[in-house]
C-alpha cells in the first residue's frame, strides 16, 4: 500500500495553474491583490488539475492519537494517562478542536493508532475511518457535523523509548504509515473536500522535535520547543534527550521509513499517511501544527511531489514548526501563537483555505460585470 501509494503522487498540473493566474488576472480586483490567497489558489487548481478547483468542502479532521516511551525520561510533566482522557474528551465533543470543528462544521475522526490505555471494550469502536454519524448538533451559522467517532487501529501501545531503543520496528512504522493512508482514503471516499490533521500524545513534541531535526537538519536545540509549556530544566532534559537520540540512532533522511522507526511516534507516522494518502487523491491537506509539519516532513521525503498537496494552516510556536515550514517552503496562512495541537490551528485557517477557492468561483471579471480595467 505504501509504494503505490506514493506512485500515485504526481506534480501539481501546470495547465490547470497558468488556467488560474489567468483567471486571478481578470477578476475584479487589483492583481495581487488577496496576496497570499491568489497563489494558493493556484496551487490549489494545479493539485485539483482543473481551474477552477473544487471548493474544498465538507472538511474532515483526522485526530491520530498514540504514546510514547520517551515519557519515561521526565519531558513533560504531564502523566502519560491525559492521553486517553482527551481522546474521551474528544468523543465527547468538549475540546477545544470540537469547538472549531462544530464553527466550521467539519467532522471529527479519532484514531487510535497507538493508545497505552486500553479506551473502549471491544465493539465500541470502528475497525476502519467512519463514513458517516450521527447529528452532533449546529452552531449558530455553522452548518451540520457528525458526532465524533472513534477508529480502532491501534499498532502497539506506545512506543519504545527512543533515548534507549529505537521507537518502533520498520514494521511498526509501516503499519501506522497504512493506516493514515486508509484513514485517508475513507474520508475522501465518504465525500471529504478538504482533509486537516489532528493530533493527541502526551510527550508527542519531543519526537517531533527529533524527526525536525533529522529532516531539515537543524540543531536540536533549534528544533525543541517548551510543548505545554514546561520549565527550564525539563526544557533543557528534553534538548539533551533529543540530541542523544539523534546521535545514538543516526538516522538517514534518505529514509524516512528508518527515521520514523528510529525517533517517531505512532501518530506522527500516521500522520505522514494521512497526507501520502491526500495527496495520491489530489485533495489539500490543512496541516496544523508541529506534529503535523514534523510528519509532513516524511511525507515530503517519502514523495516530494506531496507538498504541493499540503496548506500550512498556522505557524506554530513551537520552534521546529518554523524550522519544519522553511524546509516544506511552505508559508503559514496565520500566525496567533497556538501550540495546542488536535488540529485546532488548521480549522482556524480553513475559512482562509475556502476564500482563496471561492473567490475563482463567484468573482466577476471585469468583462463580465462591465467594470473598467486601467
Amino acid at each position: 500500500m505504501l509504494e503505490s501509494t506514493i506512485a500515485a503522487v504526481r506534480p501539481l498540473d501546470e495547465p490547470a495553474m497558468v488556467a488560474a493566474r489567468e483567471l486571478q488576472g481578470r477578476l475584479t480586483k487589483p492583481a495581487g491583490s488577496l496576496g497570499a490567497l491568489e497563489e494558493l489558489s493556484v496551487r490549489l487548481a494545479g493539485l485539483a488539475g482543473v481551474c477552477p478547483p473544487p471548493l474544498p468542502e465538507p472538511a474532515a479532521v483526522a485526530i491520530f492519537a498514540g504514546d510514547h516511551g520517551v515519557h519515561a525520561q521526565g519531558v513533560t510533566p504531564w502523566p502519560q494517562e491525559v492521553t486517553a482522557q482527551m481522546i474521551g474528551n474528544f468523543l465527547a465533543g468538549g475540546a477545544v478542536v470540537n469547538a472549531f470543528a462544530r464553527q466550521a462544521g467539519a467532522s471529527v475522526t479519532v484514531v487510535d493508532v497507538g493508545v497505552a490505555t486500553p479506551l473502549l471494550p471491544a465493539g465500541q469502536a470502528d475497525a476502519a475511518a467512519p463514513s458517516g454519524g450521527a447529528a452532533q448538533g449546529d452552531d449558530a451559522g455553522a452548518g451540520p457535523s457528525t458526532a465524533p467517532r472513534l477508529v480502532a487501529a491501534n499498532v502497539r501501545p506506545g512506543t519504545r523509548d527512543l533515548a534507549v531503543t529505537a521507537a518502533l520496528t520498520r514494521d511498526e512504522a509501516r503499519a501506522a504509515v497504512e493506516t493514515g493512508i486508509r484513514v485517508a482514503g475513507e474520508l475522501v471516499d465518504a465525500g471529504a473536500g478538504i482533509l486537516l490533521t489532528g493530533d493527541m500524545g502526551i510527550a508527542n513534541t519531543t519526537p517531533a522535535a527529533a524527526l525536525v531535526a533529522a529532516f531539515a537538519g537543524v540543531d536540536p536545540a533549534a528544533a525543541t520547543g517548551r510543548g505545554t509549556g514546561v520549565d527550564d530544566p525539563t526544557y533543557a532534559r528534553k534538548v539533551d534527550v533529543v540530541r542523544a537520540a539523534l546521535a545514538r540512532h543516526a538516522p538517514d533522511p534518505a529514509d524516512p521509513l528508518g527515521v520514523l522507526a528510529a525517533v517517531g511516534g505512532l501518530e506522527h507516522a500516521a500522520l505522514a499517511g494521512l497526507i501520502l494518502g491526500a495527496a495520491a487523491r489530489r485533495v489539500p491537506v490543512l496541516l496544523d501544527g508541529v506534529i503535523a509539519v514534523s510528519a509532513a516532513l516524511a511525507a515530503a521525503a517519502f514523495a516530494p511531489d506531496a507538498v504541493g498537496a499540503m496548506v500550512a494552516g498556522h505557524r506554530s510556536a513551537e520552534p521546529g514548526a518554523t524550522a519544519a515550514l522553511r524546509h516544506l517552503g511552505l508559508d503559514p496562512l496565520i500566525d496567533l501563537g497556538l501550540r495546542l495541537g488536535e488540529g485546532t490551528g488548521a480549522l482556524l485557517a480553513l475559512p482562509v483555505v475556502t476564500g482563496a477557492v471561492r473567490v475563482l468561483h463567484e468573482v466577476a471579471t471585469f468583462d463580465s460585470a462591465g467594470v473598467s480595467e486601467k
